[in-house]
This record gives C-alpha cells, sequence and structure tokens, in this order.
C-alpha cells in the first residue's frame, strides 16, 4: 500500500473530541472545502421486486463497496480512477446510493466501476463524478425508494471484528444509511496503518452494522473512535452523530 495521502491525514482527526477547528469533509461546518469543485461518489444498490435485499446486509455491502475502491489499484498512484479519488476527497466527502432493477441495473454494470456481493444484496459502486455530471444511465435512477427490511433480527455482532455502530435514536432511510456506513468505513480505512489497511483488505473487509444500545452508544461517542458527523444534506439535521466506526485495531 501506499503512503497516506494529506487528505487521509486530515480525515484521522476526524473524531468526536477533536478541534472543531480541523478541516474535515463530514463536517457541517462551511469550511476551505466547499470552495473545492465538489464530487459524488455514487452507489448503486440492485432492488429487485421479486427479491429485495436485506437491509443489514446492503448497509454491510455498501460499506464495504466504499473500502472496495479506497483500495483498489486504479484509485491510486497513477491509476485511471486516480484524480476523481484525490478530487473527490479533497472536497465534501459526499455518496449518494440510487436504486436499479432490471435493465437498469444491467445498463449500471457496463459502466466502469466494482460490483461487491453480500449474501442478499449487490451493490456497485463508481469512480467519483461531478455534483452535477452524473452519467445519464445513474442521473435516470431513483433515489428514494431504498426502504428496506430485515426478514430476521441480525445476531449479534462479533466483537473481535470490526462493528459500524448506528445511532439508535436516528431514523433513516436504507439509502440514507447505506451512505452512512460508507463515510465510517471510510474514516476507519483513514485511520488504519498501511500493514492494518493491508490486512483488513486481505480478509475480505469483514464488518458488521449494527444499532447500537442507547447506553453503549454514549460510551461510543465519547470513545475516541471514528465518528461521522454528517453535513445534513438530505433526511437529517447538520452535525448529527450517525456512525461510529469500531474497528479492534483503534480500540
Amino acid at each position: 500500500m501506499g503512503a497516506s495521502s494529506p487528505t487521509a491525514r486530515v480525515g484521522r482527526l476526524d473524531r468526536v473530541n477533536s478541534d472543531p477547528s480541523i478541516d474535515s469533509p463530514f463536517r457541517s461546518e462551511p469550511s476551505t472545502r466547499d470552495e473545492a469543485p465538489q464530487f459524488v461518489l455514487p452507489l448503486v444498490v440492485r432492488i429487485e421486486r421479486s427479491a429485495p435485499p436485506a437491509r443489514t446486509d446492503a448497509l454491510e455491502t455498501s460499506a464495504r463497496a466504499v473500502l472496495t475502491i479506497l483500495s483498489d489499484e486504479r484509485s491510486l498512484g497513477d491509476g485511471e480512477w486516480a484524480e476523481a479519488m484525490r478530487d473527490w476527497q479533497d472536497a465534501r466527502i459526499r455518496k449518494v446510493v440510487r436504486r436499479a432493477r432490471g435493465a437498469e441495473w444491467r445498463r449500471a454494470e457496463e459502466l466502469p466501476g466494482i460490483t461487491v456481493t453480500g449474501k442478499s444484496a449487490e451493490v456497485r459502486v463508481f469512480p467519483p463524478v461531478p455534483l452535477d455530471g452524473w452519467p445519464k444511465e445513474l442521473a435516470k435512477l431513483q433515489v428514494s425508494g431504498t426502504d428496506l427490511d430485515d426478514p430476521e433480527p441480525p445476531v449479534d455482532a462479533d466483537p473481535s471484528g470490526p462493528v459500524l455502530w448506528l445511532n439508535p435514536e436516528l431514523d433513516m432511510s436504507a439509502g440514507k444509511t447505506m451512505a452512512q456506513t460508507g463515510h465510517a468505513a471510510q474514516l476507519a480505512w483513514w485511520e488504519l496503518s498501511d500493514e492494518e489497511r493491508a490486512a483488513w483488505r486481505d480478509a475480505g473487509f469483514p464488518l458488521a452494522v449494527r444499532t447500537a444500545q442507547p447506553g453503549p452508544w454514549r460510551e461510543l461517542t465519547g470513545g475516541g473512535l471514528p465518528l461521522v458527523r454528517d453535513a445534513g444534506f438530505t433526511e437529517i439535521a447538520p452535525g448529527s452523530c450517525t456512525v461510529v466506526a469500531d474497528h479492534p485495531a483503534l480500540r
């Protein structure tokens, strides 16, 4: 793995107890990041009418999709996606999840990107695009309608592995939450050493997404782990704490 970028080093400081003056891509306050050209990382989740994915699996697959494109050789160094990835990370870190089925999904698969598959979920992640420059095949896709359910309650997360803990007090659509788990996975990635990143990647990016209980949530947000504070573009208030990334290497 190559050396960490300047953006990554800034991201490592985005913690709940960090100095609020730090220029972080996830803070809601105006910053120099707003002056840079704005990009978005598109993610498309496959939702067929007859077989929608389970909600938790979609959340976990979205997070792994973000990690997969961050670590892909095309995103690094002189790779074909590297410039777009750098431009995206130098501005606000925006992710938008849209849904597709049937022919829409097949057209999306024809565009450059990576499809990550979970137990029931398929999520395709694409290189960042300008905020107002989506490919027409993706611009047509709907953001709404990504509400998903778990057929059965998810089992308890393995405490020895990475867990992305959701705020129990927020009510977000599945699409919004998929973007938030992607944010949390990215913050954890920025915090890790090259060796820790390689180990996580080589293991296939194992992780779990679970909703925290209120008491443990308060402990998690005060424990110095990477914490997503949403910029408030959609659904929730700016500055809302949405996800804590609890990776064993960061405890």
